[in-house]
C-alpha cells in the first residue's frame, strides 16, 4: 500500500532537519525494512515536508516502530525540529492523507 503525510519542519530548523536525515540510524532504517516498508521519501517545499511510503500495513508499520527505543530517540529529535509532526498517538494509523485523485 501507498501512504502519504504531511509533516511541517520548523523555519529555523531546516537544515538541521535535513543534516539528521543524512544520519539516520542504520538500526532505524533496518527496522523500518523489518516491519515491511520497501520505500520512504520525503520531499520539502519550504517548510511543508510530504512523505510517500509504500508499506505491506500501515498500522503494523507504526505498532512495530512504536516498540523500538531507536525509533522513540528518533521521534524526540524529530519533535525538536518539526512544527506539525506524524501524530502517533491512537497508533498513528489515522495519520495518512486521503487521497483525492489518482492517474
Amino acid at each position: 500500500m501507498r501512504v502519504a503525510l504531511h509533516t511541517r519542519v520548523r523555519a529555523d530548523r531546516i537544515a538541521a532537519y535535513e543534516q539528521a536525515h543524512r544520519e539516520v540510524p542504520e538500526e532505524l532504517t533496518a527496522a523500518i525494512r523489518a516491519a515491511g516498508a520497501t520505500e520512504w521519501t520525503i520531499w520539502r517545499s519550504g517548510t511543508d515536508l510530504f512523505h510517500l511510503l509504500e508499506v505491506e500495513d500501515y498500522p503494523l508499520l507504526i505498532a512495530e516502530l512504536g516498540k523500538l527505543p531507536v525509533n522513540t530517540a528518533w521521534q524526540a529529535r524529530m519533535g525538536e525540529l518539526l512544527e506539525v509532526a506524524h501524530d502517533y498517538s491512537a497508533g498513528g494509523a489515522d495519520a495518512p492523507l486521503p487521497v483525492v485523485w489518482q492517474l
